[in-house]
Formats: C-alpha cells, sequence, structure tokens
C-alpha cells in the first residue's frame, strides 16, 4: 500500500510538472512573420511596360496586417486616390528645400489613364497610406486612416 501511495504521488508530481506544449503559432503568424523580413514589394506588367518597386521596411506586414483586404475598395476609388497623391508626391520631390528629401526621393509616373490593374492600385494606395501615418505627413485633403 505504501508503495502504491508512493507510486501515484511520483506518478501525479510528473503529471503536473510536465510542461505543456509550447504553443504553435498559426500559419497567418508565421506569414506575417516572414513579412516582416520582405521589406521589398516588385509589381511588374510586362506587356505595359511599367514597374512599381516599394522598398520600405515593414510595409508588406502593415500590409497583411492592418490595410483593408482586397476588394474593399473600388478600383475607380483607388485610382482617383492614387492620383491626388501622386499629384502631391511628386510636387514634394521637386521642392526639396520644403519637403525632407529622404522622404519624398524620386518622382512617379503615374497616369490616369492607363489601366493599371486592382493589385497595383491597391498596393500604392496602400503605400501612400502607410507613409502617411509612418512619417507623420499628410498628402492632400484626406486624413489617412485604414
Amino acid at each position: 500500500m505504501k508503495y502504491i501511495l508512493y507510486f501515484l504521488l511520483i506518478v501525479g508530481f510528473i503529471l503536473s510538472c510536465k510542461t505543456s506544449k509550447p504553443s504553435t503559432a498559426s500559419k497567418k503568424d508565421e506569414n506575417l512573420e516572414a513579412l516582416k523580413q520582405n521589406d521589398t514589394v516588385t509589381i511588374a506588367n510586362k506587356e505595359e511596360e511599367y514597374e512599381i518597386i516599394i522598398i520600405e521596411p515593414g510595409f508588406n506586414y502593415w500590409v497583411a496586417s492592418q490595410a483593408q483586404p482586397r476588394g474593399f475598395y473600388s478600383q475607380t476609388f483607388l485610382e482617383n486616390r492614387n492620383q491626388l497623391y501622386v499629384i502631391e508626391w511628386n510636387q514634394r520631390v521637386l521642392q526639396p528645400q520644403r519637403y525632407p528629401p529622404n522622404l519624398y526621393e524620386l518622382q512617379i509616373n503615374y497616369d490616369q489613364g492607363t489601366d493599371y490593374g486592382y493589385e497595383v492600385n491597391y498596393l500604392l494606395y496602400n503605400y501612400f497610406i502607410y507613409f502617411q501615418l509612418t512619417y507623420k505627413q499628410r498628402l492632400g485633403p484626406f486624413v489617412p486612416r485604414i
């Protein structure tokens, strides 16, 4: 009887001390973590001969975790906002004495008459929102929000 009691105590002790499994991150969390490492987004269309390269730390992660999902905005909405943001951006590039030249380095060649497709407009729009929120800038009359 004494040995059975010791046996039960030892088994109970082992079970209570058993380390719990480390929590496994969900597939979505793993994907978001991977996006933190990849800071370059390239969108290209060889037929139309355009390419957008966004090199911004944290942008991929922000789009995946914070931005509205694809399909939330219409393509027309995105094109109209992008046109306004591009005009303001390009004006700031041309005025390095007034705006930080390290933020506004290159002009964006965005033609409103060209159909860039939903994905390009979606990522460009979200970059402008990310940029405004991250660097406390305001491109145009709209308050940047998610």
